[in-house]
């Protein structure tokens, strides 16, 4: 049993342990990743996400206006702290794009 002990402590170190790595390096590099028609559905979706919050801004100022009463959800319209994610989302879109011109 004391022979055996060196022989299964080397094949641990050098052949279990890279077959562990390599085993999950494969895994890591098949995982699902995030494909070009994935990226441009994100981008029209951003984008239609944009319009919406400008078409929302727009209704409650009307119906703001002809209803005095009405308290709109975004008391002050187009804040800048509002909009800090969507400056950083087309920060991120713009340095994406920069290398590909």
């Amino acid at each position: 049993m004391d022979d055996l002990m060196p022989v299964i402590a080397i094949a641990t170190i050098f052949i279990g342990l890279p077959w562990v790595v390599l085993h999950y390096v494969t895994k890591w590099k098949t995982a699902a990743t995030i494909t070009t028609d994935d990226e441009v559905l994100l981008e029209e979706l951003y984008q239609l996400a944009k319009r919406l919050d400008e078409r929302m801004d727009t209704v409650e100022r009307l119906v703001a206006s002809d209803n005095p009463e009405f308290k709109p959800a975004r008391v002050q319209h187009n804040r800048e702290v509002d909009n800090v994610p969507l400056h950083e989302l087309e920060k991120m879109l713009a340095e994406k794009k920069g290398p590909r011109a």
